[in-house]
């Protein structure tokens, strides 16, 4: 499934490879609701918007250097990819700080919290082309060219976080209707 708009934000990430301000901005404006997913997915709603940001100033600084080899969406969200990386690197190197806030109930929150705390006990790989395959609707070969990998092992790596997905669900039952 190619994601409506590949085009239309190729087109503006190369206008503003040449310096059109305007067509910087719809770039962002047009890529920054899947960047701003994956990081939450991913990563967690509470860092998503930093990351998010970070994303795109490393894409603002390697826009002339844009090839056109991929969709622009394709090589925005390699670069969110590498961003996340990098955050888990940092992450892992200093002290875990807890935080005491509350975060306001909406609706759908348990539903929610449920889910990445699913998803927060796959492996990286298999969270990785699980969201960006099933939440965020990209093809097997955007994930391929995004994680740098064979199609085959995206379509592997959906279908076992899918198995431990439900397996996880069940309490580590089996499910009779797979």
């Amino acid at each position: 499934m190619e994601l409506a708009g590949d085009d239309a934000l190729t087109s503006v990430a190369t206008a503003a490879a040449g310096g059109d301000r305007a067509a910087l901005a719809s770039f962002i404006r047009l890529a920054q609701t899947d960047v701003w997913r994956l990081h939450a997915h991913l990563y967690g709603a509470d860092v998503a918007d930093d990351l998010t940001q970070e994303t795109f100033l490393r894409a603002i600084g390697a826009l002339p250097k844009f090839a056109q080899r991929s969709s622009a969406r394709t090589w925005l969200m390699s670069i969110a990819r590498r961003t996340g990386i990098d955050h888990i690197r940092a992450k892992s190197a200093r002290p875990h700080v807890v935080s005491d806030e509350a975060d306001s109930v909406s609706p759908g929150f348990a539903e929610t919290v449920a889910l990445n705390a699913l998803l927060r006990d796959l492996s990286a790989e298999r969270r990785e082309a699980f969201v960006l395959t099933q939440l965020l609707g990209y093809s097997y070969a955007e994930v391929a060219a995004i994680a740098d990998c064979p199609v085959g092992t995206i379509r592997s790596r959906v279908a076992r976080a899918r198995e431990d997905l439900v397996t996880a669900s069940t309490g580590g039952r089996e499910a009779s209707a797979m």
